[in-house]
């Protein structure tokens, strides 16, 4: 147990399907926008945890994560069925370095996810740090379908917020809609429609962060690639910071 404390469910949100949020009261660190931590849960004796990013900004309590469940998978369909009161097991240091500080300065801000890949975006847009240094900034959220599109509030309270600074752009693969863009993400810049959704150009002046399935990863850092930016690295600065969600 000395890897985790003790954290007690506050609040459950089934979204759709197999997508859920849950809040957490629990006593951790304090951490960076954009990281994540472990949950666990103690399962026929044994401790079983999977990494989960905070959708929550540092500042907010209680801790907040966006999961989807995984069927066969050993631990979110336990973490589905969990209610308020229930006991789980936090991990008290988040990790990763898909946050601000590790940024480059740029004009535009690119927040690119899939699915939950969304979460850790949602808790820097929480913070004050990228309206500070992005001229604009455009989140980018590729679901299935146009109910996965969670977090709708929050989204809309950005907008109003920052009305000519703030473009979200939604995709939904698998049916048609009047107001998402169809397809996939690395389509959509190679042939031009998402720059046109967004009215800004996508070039070195633009940082992208991805975060979602390793599919949209690769070929969306392609894509980009393509267009004549790369990765991000400390000692090689680039537009392109990426994050495998699984």
């Amino acid at each position: 147990m000395a890897n985790w404390v003790e954290g007690r469910v506050a609040a459950v949100k089934h979204w759709t399907g197999g997508l859920y949020s849950l809040q957490v009261e629990a006593d951790v660190e304090p951490f960076r926008a954009g990281q994540f931590t472990k949950l666990g849960l103690e399962l026929d004796g044994d401790i079983v945890g999977r990494p989960y990013s905070l959708v929550n900004a540092p500042h907010e309590r209680p801790l907040e994560f966006y999961f989807n469940v995984v069927p066969g998978g050993p631990l979110s369909p336990r973490l589905a069925t969990l209610s308020p009161g229930s006991r789980i097991l936090v991990a008290p240091r988040a990790s990763g370095f898909m946050v601000m500080e590790e940024i480059p300065r740029g004009d535009h801000l690119w927040l690119v996810a899939t699915g939950t890949g969304i979460g850790p975006f949602l808790s820097i847009l929480k913070t004050i740090d990228p309206w500070q240094r992005f001229r604009r900034i455009l989140l980018v959220h590729a679901v299935r379908l146009a109910n996965e599109l969670s977090y709708g509030g929050l989204i809309r309270g950005f907008a109003a917020a920052h009305p000519d600074r703030f473009v979200f752009i939604p995709f939904v693969s698998r049916e048609a809609t009047g107001f998402a863009l169809a397809g996939r993400i690395p389509a959509a810049i190679a042939d031009g429609r998402l720059e046109a959704r967004a009215g800004v150009a996508i070039d070195t002046d633009s940082q992208f962060m991805l975060c979602g399935n390793p599919d949209m990863v690769r070929d969306t850092t392609d894509a980009l690639t393509a267009r004549g930016l790369k990765k991000h690295r400390r000692r090689d600065p680039g537009q392109i910071t990426v994050e495998n969600y699984w």
